[in-house]
This record gives C-alpha cells, structure tokens and sequence, in this order.
C-alpha cells in the first residue's frame, strides 16, 4: 500500500482533488522546491516569490539557519505538550519580550487567528473580572482582518466573511483613521478596541498621522485594552520590528503570528503584565501552542531579524520597491511600509488578472482588499531581486 507520500509527484500536475473541501479558490500551480527568494513549480520551472505564502516566510525558503534549528529539533524532541515546561518555548517567549514590552507575557498559539481569539478572551475577563461586568463594548476597524474562528471573526468587517456564520459576537466597527468617529464611540464601557497598524487583507493601508497616538491615549482615558494585530505587519516586515513602533506607542496585547515561524505555524499574544495576569489556569490552553519545533523555528527567526542592520535592510529594500512601484503605476496609490506594499489598480484592470500575468513572467504576487495588488516578498530580498520584481511588473 502506497503511502500519500510516494504518490505525492502523480498529485502536483492534477487539478484540486475530490477529497479536498473546495474552500479555497486555488491558481493552477504547485512548488515543489524553493530557495531564497526564489520557488520552482512541478515543471521545473522558477518563479520570483514575491508574496512568501501571504508575509509567512520572512527569512525565505529553506533558509540555512531556519533547517539547521528545525533539524536540529526534529532530532531531539518535537512535542510534549504544555503539561510540562518547555525550554523553547521559555527562550522564545524571553526573546520575543525583550523585543516588546519590559512588564510583558507570551502566551503562544498555533495561528494568527487563535491570537486573536486568545486576545479576544483576554479582553472579556478584562470587562467582567477587572471591572466587574462593566465593560462588554468590543470596537474593531472597517476593512480590518482578524481572522476566521467565530470570535476573531466578529472583529473582522467584512460582511462576505461574517455574514455566512451569523449571528456572532457584537463588535462595532468605525472608520479607519476617523479620528472624530474614534471620539464619539469610545467610552468607559468599551473592553477593547482592535486595530491593524497596517490593513494587510483590507488594501494595504496605513493609518494617518497620529491616528494611533490618539487611540492609546482615548483607551487609557476609558481604561480599555488595545490590541495590536501585528499577525501579518510584525516580525520585521514593515521594518521595524513591530509596525506600531512607527507611531512610538505601546499596546497592551500584540497579536502576532505568520512570519515568527517563518513557515511553521505558530501564534502568539505578548501582553503587559496588567492583562496577562487575567488569565489563570484553566481558563485557556492548546494542546500544540509554542510546542519545541514551532518554537525552535520562532528563534531562529527572530535571531536572524534582530541582527545589526537587518531591520534597516527591510527599509531600504521597501522604500526602493515603493518608488519603483510609483514608477511604473503612475496614475495609482501605492501604499504601506517596509516590505508589505500595496498599488491600488483601477477597476478596469482587476487585481485577479494582474496577478496571474505576473505569474506568467515568473513573478508571485497577491491580491488585498478592493482590487489592491500585495507585495510581501522574504525580508531576506536584496536590491537585484527587488529590480526583477519591479521589471518584471514594468512588463505586466
């Protein structure tokens, strides 16, 4: 009997198999390998990949540092579970502190959404033990993603993503960067407010000037949490390592998740000890969170983004595809930081067809939001591959 495994080259030229739910609206290609930047198809043939599996590879694919710690954990120990201390999970937890908030704790998960989610609870013990029941208000931003189990989801605007698995937990949902709407909603019964600090799903936008300055400053006015969703903005991608540090404030939870692993699934929440200590035992857990492989990766990533002059690469490499970008788009917006970028393309030429002419040059690209094209190449990317990027787009 064969395993799934050596019939694995018959599945890579086939089309979406029957015994796959058809959930996913998948492109007709597979990769087979990668390396660096760079992916190979079933073919053979190689593609720039300049959307790393939606800002998840953050130090590109088969990165030496990345295999080295992954084997090396492979070999020792892969999983115990959070009934035991796990020594990974301590040392990454201690990094991602230092890297954060001085009063801060980590409690890991295995996704973006379970952040979230786990963030979500956190914000509800805050209302109805650190206050007793006073605070209930839950306020997130229109075109703001947060993910797609049922709590995340109630945060996130979309009325095509909640509508199907109505009715939901109550969030209200304000104008991004409305600074006078921002005003008028918040008050002493609202919990916690979440916010990208970019929209990576929503069309790549950033927050105006001051915005976020104004939103910590009215949430510890109303003594309400504010949690920083950084699942797809953290990590280094904007070139800081956290993109909230741009507007030089401090949340109270940072959701993050996708580039930590930097492919291995792993999410976590680092909140100021003042939330942190609402959460007792029993009152969450998993079974998989920060388990010693996911965390072994998680440190060997952030060992590598940490690097004298790492972060300030990522800049230079964003700000220099942005102004090639605002080049060969002229008459578009080209939006966002470091390397997660937008161009918003006019509605006579979707997003859906950019993306697959791309492809056909060797060039992988993503959509956002309203008929925004999304770059979000490895932070690894340097100034030869970031001129094929933009060449290659130029001969879209």
């Amino acid at each position: 009997m064969l395993s799934p495994l050596d019939s694995l080259p018959r599945f890579v030229h086939m089309p979406p198999m029957p015994s796959l739910m058809q959930n996913y609206g998948r492109q007709d290609i597979s990769f087979v390998r990668g390396a660096g930047v760079w992916l190979w198809d079933a073919s053979g043939r190689r593609y720039l990949d300049a959307f790393a599996g939606v800002a998840v590879s953050a130090l590109g694919h088969a990165h030496p540092a990345l295999v080295a710690a992954i084997t090396r954990q492979m070999a020792a120990v892969v999983h115990t579970s959070n009934h035991y201390h796990i020594p990974e999970q301590e040392a990454l937890a201690d990094a991602l502190v230092a890297n954060s908030f001085a009063d801060g704790q980590v409690l890991f998960g295995n996704s973006g959404a379970e952040a979230n989610e786990a963030a979500y609870k956190m914000c509800r013990l805050w209302g109805n033990v650190a206050h007793g029941g006073r605070k209930t208000r839950m306020l997130a931003f229109q075109g703001g993603f947060h993910g797609r189990t049922l709590g995340a989801l109630s945060l996130t605007a979309s009325a095509a993503y909640r509508e199907p698995f109505a009715p939901l937990p109550a969030a209200e949902f304000l104008p991004f960067g409305d600074v006078a709407a921002l005003r008028t909603a918040m008050a002493d019964d609202v919990a916690g407010v979440w916010i990208e600090p970019i929209q990576g799903e929503g069309g790549v936008h950033v927050p105006p000037p001051g915005f976020l300055g104004e939103l910590r400053a009215l949430c510890d006015k109303h003594a309400a949490l504010l949690v920083v969703d950084e699942v797809q903005t953290g990590i280094g991608r904007t070139g800081r390592m956290w993109a909230y540090e741009h507007d030089d404030i401090l949340p109270d939870i940072i959701c993050t998740a996708k580039g930590l692993g930097g492919g291995i699934p792993i999410g976590a929440i680092i909140a100021r000890t003042h939330c942190a200590a609402l959460f007792k035992p029993g009152l969450h857990g998993t079974t998989f969170g920060g388990n010693h492989l996911a965390c072994a990766a998680g440190l060997a990533v952030l060992h590598e983004v940490t690097k004298p002059g790492f972060l300030d690469h990522v800049s230079t490499m964003g700000e220099h595809l942005k102004q090639g970008l605002a080049r060969i788009f002229p008459d578009c917006a080209v939006r966002g930081r470091g390397l997660l970028l937008g161009v918003q393309l006019p509605a006579e030429r979707p997003v859906a067809e950019v993306v697959k002419a791309a492809r056909a040059q060797g060039l992988i690209v993503g959509p956002s939001g309203a008929n925004t094209l999304r770059l979000a190449p490895p932070l690894i990317l340097t100034l030869a591959e970031a001129d094929q990027i933009l060449a290659m787009l130029a001969a879209v």
